[in-house]
């Protein structure tokens, strides 16, 4: 299952409300990184926790539509 987000305001070029999936979801010496997608695949994030947290909103549990 692949967690949905969305963009709560502009974030690096981003526009708000652009749907992104977490595709990966890492950490090493309590440092949490994640890397986000598109869903055309366009656009590639690699983000910390405090910047998951602040930028994103959780939507839901799913497959790519």
């Amino acid at each position: 299952m692949i967690k949905k987000y969305k963009l709560k305001k502009n974030f690096r070029g981003i526009k708000r409300g652009t749907h992104l999936y977490l595709i990966a979801e890492s950490e090493f010496i309590g440092v949490k990184e994640f890397v986000l997608r598109t869903k055309d695949l366009s656009i590639r994030l690699s983000i910390n926790e405090k910047e998951l947290e602040d930028h994103f909103i959780f939507l839901s549990y799913g497959a790519i539509d």
